[in-house]
């Protein structure tokens, strides 16, 4: 068997084994299955994941997608980040053209006129260059975030980009990720007190008002609802 032969198969296995795991037995697994092998992703709105990560990992890889268009604001959790878990490796992945590279090629805002191409551009490509380096990946992705993510598994294959995909707070209710956040003083973006839910590329992500599904904010006014990193 190939090596992404038997990863499909250990995945397959997982996914069965560690259905009902708990985030701290996940992310266990995945150290001890993979060492340095794995990175942990984060768009840097909090360092939950992150800190959930080095509780098994305090030197842990974290995948920051540097688009070119964040909020100050998140680019500063950041650096926050890496000035509050000074072990982790923060891995910056950029597109591979500069934003007015881009203009000059496709025009101006293109997030404006061809939202998916521009996410396609400077996230779901920079994503599976930096994938191709590991075996596994972690993300924060909650089955309550969206309809398209309630069935979401703790351990899968993921085939798009080749390698082991692991959703430790897969199963995290609101409550219980904003309990987290203030039991253990977690990092947060200072836009999500002002509004901002889900947060994104500052062109494409705007204020929610009280009530409203936490990501209507992002792609506001467009039938589009994922930018294509988790399909």
């Amino acid at each position: 068997m190939t090596a992404t032969a038997d990863y499909k198969t250990l995945a397959e296995r997982a996914s069965q084994e560690l259905a009902d795991a708990t985030a701290e037995e996940a992310l266990r697994w995945t150290a001890e299955t993979f060492g340095d092998d794995f990175i942990v992703a984060s768009n840097m709105q909090d360092a939950v994941l992150i800190d959930l990560a080095t509780k098994v990992k305090s030197d842990v890889d974290v995948l920051f997608l540097e688009t070119g268009y964040h909020f100050p604001e998140t680019i500063g959790t950041r650096d926050a980040v890496q000035t509050v878990y000074p072990d982790v490796k923060i891995v910056n992945a950029q597109a591979a053209q500069s934003v007015a590279e881009q203009d000059a090629e496709h025009g101006p805002k293109l997030h404006d006129r061809d939202a998916t191409l521009c996410c396609n551009l400077r996230k779901v490509v920079p994503l599976r260059k930096a994938l191709a380096n590991y075996s596994a990946w972690v993300t924060g992705v909650r089955r309550v975030d969206a309809p398209t993510r309630a069935n979401t598994p703790i351990v899968t294959w993921d085939d798009r980009n080749g390698l082991v995909k692991i959703n430790p707070i897969a199963a995290w209710t609101d409550d219980e990720f904003t309990g987290y956040i203030r039991e253990h003083g977690i990092l947060e973006n200072p836009l999500v007190s002002i509004g901002y839910l889900s947060i994104g590329c500052a062109p494409c992500t705007a204020r929610v008002e009280p009530g409203q599904d936490p990501r209507s904010g992002r792609w506001a006014g467009q039938s589009k609802t994922e930018c294509g990193l988790h399909g």
